[in-house]
């Protein structure tokens, strides 16, 4: 029975041994399947590694049948069980034609498989390289390096894949290494470092203005609009352009390209926005902020057909602005005709007829040139100095300030020839400033870009609808000083019919309070309600009616200044060349038709007339409300572009042009961009004790404590103006 036994362990093992063999060949084979190809190298590899010989085991004797070899052999059995599963973890691809000569042993597998590691995630390597592993931990043990070596190639492509020509990837490496680290060093904006890094970190850091070390298209747009900033009304100092002819390293270019990219921001932010902010000229301006976004900026120019043209278009929109540049060339001599230069010569001079003489008219060669500079078209080549010329040498002279007298003098042929950075060009460029403040956008689109734009040096109201004029009227402004009415841009909500005045804090405190101590009646007499409140304050109004300071009308446009347009008794004013009279508030010449046109624009359907309007007056207040607000810009305008194409200028009635020339001659850098924090308007009512003899309609009355406030009272807003905020308020805007 034993030897029965040990004849069958010993015939066992055998068949063990043969079935371990035959499956450890049939997964090398597999895994030999998996691999997509061989060059030369690897098979001259293959053939140097040794192969494990096909096990020739004899027929068993009788020595090979030994009780305690049966725990070895089932241990080896179960051994090379286990290595097809890990062999079949990775399946070979599909489309992998195994040929006879690919069959081969482990080892030889892995160089195929590095290969298609480069059109494979790598993450795939290590469940292709760990059946190698396993196959041959027997037979070669130098093999489990091969995955290590065949997985370095596999990181290449990354860097390979980069979209950077070659030449230009020294400055890309340069880019990437400022942008990285030292990016303020060029722009100290925030908002400007985050665009640059999310625009050069998608393009791999290559350069956008240069390639190959040559500008590029785009660079030599922007470089051109840099350099004819003056057209703009800019300052090309302002926008300085680096030397790339001078770039001839890697270190250079990188630092010439973000230099051209910072001067390109601050072009763009400063044509849209100024080059001083509003805050800086006077507490009485407010706009709405229009800031430009950098990353806009770049994608707009670097993708443009014209860069330079892109560039341009964050200057104003509006056509009066860009009238104002075309002026601008011209007084500078840089108009469509020749520069036009006034020789030397002896004085000229015209003697009108009088009394006792004739008229004398002299003859000069000069003077046909000298009508031309003054623009005189009649009788061009006339060569007489005559009373025309004469009268346009005067107003020359006065706008320049000098003498007015009339003569051609030696300083006056100066002041012709001298290139035109005198008074004239300034204020031209101080308002082309000032339409950088205005919205993009002054109308409303639905409306047919329908707004009132009221310019107060010239004293007029215009209401324009799709880019023309519908209606103008004459005004009446603020007072220089505190009483000047504000720059704004608000939207027209409503207008009231018979308003109430409702007196401003300012007018209470500042003349009816001290009038009311040298006579108490003086009040009822103007038609004014004096009210007491129950904290002290003081509440004046006048009811509706003819006699209403407001008139008949109020256009109301609620705003932190609380000024607002309206009618006014005082129709005299209208009739003077300077009307700057009001306390803030703007007087209308003719309210009944601006309310139609508004009207008529806001509702078509309505069908409002002057005489429908008129025949709403009375006693009690009727709003009529408008479905989409109409905006309404509050400009001052003191150099303007008429409708005949003449340029126009106007006296600073408030001195606006004159701090802003000051500030651009005498400050430079960013700090003209800095906000300055102005103290909130005052809407406060101190108590006050009235004299006696004061009749006060409603004492103890509930206006400052239960009523509506001042604001509800003016526009009938159910949200007051800002909270005083800040410091004591060193002016009051109440009007």
């Amino acid at each position: 029975m034993r030897d029965c036994l040990n004849h069958r362990a010993g015939f066992d093992r055998v068949l063990m041994t043969v079935a371990a063999t035959f499956l450890t060949v049939s997964a090398s084979s597999a895994l030999a399947q998996d691999q997509a190809r061989s060059s030369a190298a690897e098979l001259a590899i293959e053939a140097a590694i040794p192969r494990p010989e096909p096990a020739n085991v004899p027929p068993p004797t009788a020595s090979d049948i030994k009780l305690d070899a049966t725990a070895t052999v089932q241990d080896s059995a179960k051994e090379p069980a286990k290595e097809p599963v890990k062999a079949e973890a990775a399946p070979a691809p599909d489309k992998v034609e195994t040929k006879p000569s690919d069959v081969a042993t482990t080892p030889a597998t892995e160089a195929p498989k590095s290969e298609t590691a480069k059109t494979e995630p790598a993450t795939t390597e290590p469940a292709k390289s760990e059946p190698a592993k396993a196959d041959t931990a027997t037979t070669a043990p130098a093999a489990p390096a091969a995955p290590a070596t065949a997985a370095a190639p596999a990181a290449e492509p990354v860097k390979a894949a980069s979209s950077v020509p070659a030449a230009d990837q020294p400055v890309a490496d340069k880019l990437k290494d400022i942008i990285g680290a030292k990016t303020s060093r060029h722009f100290d904006r925030k908002n400007e470092r985050a665009a640059i890094e999310k625009f050069y970190g998608a393009r791999d850091f290559a350069p956008v203005w240069t390639q190959a070390g040559s500008l590029t298209a785009a660079a030599k747009g922007v470089i051109a609009r840099l350099k004819d900033a003056a057209s703009d009304g800019l300052n090309p100092t302002d926008y300085p352009v680096p030397d790339f002819a001078a770039a001839t390293t890697p270190d250079a270019l990188a630092d010439a390209e973000l230099k051209l990219t910072a001067s390109m921001f601050d072009y763009a932010r400063q044509a849209q926005s100024g080059r001083m902010h509003w805050s800086q000229v006077s507490a009485d301006i407010l706009y709405p902020e229009h800031p430009v976004d950098p990353s806009e900026v770049l994608a707009k120019v670097t993708t443009a057909a014209d860069a330079s043209a892109a560039l341009d278009s964050y200057n104003p929109p509006q056509k009066l602005y860009k009238e104002l540049k075309a002026k601008l060339a011209e007084l500078r001599g840089q108009g469509s005709g020749p520069v036009i230069e006034i020789a030397d010569g002896p004085a000229l001079k015209y003697t009108p007829a009088g009394k006792k003489q004739a008229e004398i008219v002299v003859e000069d060669p000069r003077v046909p040139q000298l009508r031309a500079k003054l623009g005189i078209t009649e009788n061009a080549s006339d060569t007489r100095y005559d009373a025309a010329v004469a009268e346009a040498v005067r107003k020359f002279q006065n706008g320049a300030e000098i003498k007015a007298t009339g003569i051609l003098d030696d300083k006056t042929v100066k002041a012709l020839n001298t290139p035109k950075r005198d008074k004239q060009i300034d204020t031209v460029l101080v308002n082309m400033e000032r339409w950088r403040w205005l919205p993009r956008d002054l109308g409303v689109p639905s409306l047919g870009d329908a707004y009132v734009i009221l310019n107060i040096p010239d004293y007029t109201l215009k209401v324009m609808q799709r880019g023309q004029p519908v209606w103008t009227t004459r005004v009446v402004t603020g007072k220089p000083g505190q009483h000047a009415t504000p720059l704004l841009t608000e939207t027209m909500k409503y207008i009231t019919v018979n308003p109430t005045w409702n007196v401003p804090p300012s007018i209470v405190y500042n003349e009816y309070l001290p009038a009311l101590q040298q006579d108490p009646t003086v009040l009822q007499r103007m038609g004014l309600k004096l009210e007491q409140n129950r904290d002290g304050s003081v509440h004046i109004s006048q009811p509706p009616g003819e006699a209403n300071a407001l008139g008949r009308i109020r256009f109301n446009f609620p705003n932190k200044f609380l000024v607002y347009q309206h009618d006014t008794p005082d129709k005299n004013l209208f009739a003077k060349e300077d009307r700057a009279f009001s306390h803030g508030c703007m007087r209308v010449q003719n309210p009944d038709q601006y309310a139609s046109v508004l009207l008529n624009i806001a509702m078509p359907n309505e069908k409002y007339t002057p005489e429908r309007v008129r025949s709403m007056y009375g006693k009690s207040e009727i709003d009529l409300k408008f479905p989409t607000p109409i905006p309404v810009n509050i400009t001052y305008q003191t150099a303007f572009v008429d409708d005949a194409g003449k340029l126009q200028f106007r006296k600073d009635v408030y001195g606006r042009d004159s701090t802003m020339i000051n500030i651009l001659k005498n400050s430079r850098g960013k700090d003209l961009e800095n906000i300055v924090a102005h103290s909130q308007p005052s809407y406060s009512r101190p108590a006050t004790t009235l004299p006696s003899g004061v009749a006060v309609a409603n004492n103890g009355g509930g206006f400052g404590s239960s009523g509506p406030n001042f604001f509800e009272r003016l526009f009938g807003a159910p949200t007051p103006p800002p909270t005083p905020v800040g410091r004591r308020p060193q002016r009051v805007f109440t009007r």
